[in-house]
């Protein structure tokens, strides 16, 4: 699932996505829809940007996804890596924090340790 305000760039993410192999399967412009869409639509993994439209940045999203008990793998996007923001997102646990624009090579490295993750979790669960 694709979580971008700029609709330039969520088009963009969703082509560098699909050319490595992944499906979208939802888009999202602010943490607010997230959370009411997320349950529908059941990711696997959150592309979130980090600067969002709306009262919740993709950190605090994040957040609350947490609270709620779903554990679906973040990768960050941003085009703020100030200590400030990377502070914040410390607190989360999350993938990876890639820098904005992001390059097809860095989504696909990203892409494979949420894919790992999940893996490695599904073997335990069962």
């Amino acid at each position: 699932m694709i979580v971008e305000d700029d609709p330039l760039l969520s088009i963009v993410e969703e082509k560098l996505v699909t050319k490595l192999g992944y499906e979208v399967v939802g888009k999202a412009k602010s943490g607010e829809e997230v959370l009411s869409i997320i349950a529908d639509i059941n990711p696997s993994i959150l592309l979130m940007d980090v600067q969002l439209s709306g009262d919740l940045d993709g950190i605090e999203t994040a957040k609350r996804l947490r609270s709620d008990h779903i554990d679906i793998p973040v990768i960050f996007l941003s085009g703020d890596d100030s200590p400030m923001v990377l502070k914040q997102a410390k607190d989360i646990e999350y993938i990876d924090f890639l820098l904005k624009p992001v390059t097809k090579s860095d989504l696909s490295n990203s892409l494979s340790k949420a894919e790992n993750k999940i893996n490695s979790e599904s073997q335990y669960a069962a």
